[in-house]
């Protein structure tokens, strides 16, 4: 497939996507026959916006089975997990997308299209949701304290409630990236789409992925998530 078709459909399907029409997003999307980890991301969040977990699932783990690294995608997949009671998969997706994070405070996905940024302390809260779950009281509150210690925005306000709520046994709810927040093409690519030379063909670039020039901070790496206990 050339890169220009699959940049139209991208970017179609991310106009339906404003527009809230996910079957049509998700038609634009599956006609995509050479899909990109970005692409099937996009992918899981019209599925989820349609309610449809088993089959955002399966978008999940195709993109994670085209970037391994996607910190992301583990992140938006164990909260599926969650949601569908695959919590032993869950915790595991949350310690993969710390693991993933290279101990790093924040990953700002905004350089590969997609408006958002991923906390440490977003990973770790949504660990303790699952020992919640699991019913291990003591584990989800070591590690939302944990949580507690990282930085970031938006953290203190929900710490103070999720502590409160794990003291009562109240389950906490997972985080997910917003729903209409998805990966979008560059600004660039979809301008040069638009022009065309004079013989009617589409000038736009190859595709060139890129994951090393992230905006991100470092933190210290001794609050891991711990292991499940048996």
């Amino acid at each position: 497939m050339l890169y220009t078709e699959l940049l139209q459909l991208w970017q179609n399907s991310v106009e339906a996507v404003d527009a809230k029409d996910w079957p049509t997003a998700l038609a634009k999307l599956n006609e995509i026959s050479e899909p990109t980890s970005r692409t099937l991301f996009n992918t899981a969040s019209c599925y989820l916006a349609l309610g449809q977990l088993d089959l955002a699932l399966k978008a999940l783990d195709l993109t994670i089975a085209k970037d391994e690294r996607l910190a992301v995608a583990f992140f938006q997949r164990g909260a599926v997990m969650m949601e569908m009671g695959r919590l032993e998969e869950a915790l595991s997706d949350y310690i993969w997308a710390q693991k993933h994070m290279r101990e790093n405070v924040v990953i700002d996905y905004k350089q590969l299209g997609l408006r958002f940024k991923l906390y440490s302390w977003q990973v770790l809260y949504n660990a303790a949701a699952v020992y919640c779950q699991m019913g291990q009281w003591e584990q989800a509150r070591d590690v939302l304290l944990s949580a507690s210690q990282e930085k970031g925005p938006g953290r203190g306000g929900s710490m103070e409630a999720a502590l409160e709520s794990i003291r009562n046994k109240q389950a906490l709810d997972p985080l997910l990236v917003p729903e209409g927040v998805v990966f979008r093409p560059r600004k660039q690519d979809v301008e040069q789409l638009q022009q065309r030379d004079f013989l009617g063909k589409a000038t736009v670039r190859r595709e060139c992925l890129w994951y090393t020039c992230l905006s991100i901070h470092s933190f210290s790496s001794d609050r891991l998530i711990p292991a499940v206990t048996q």
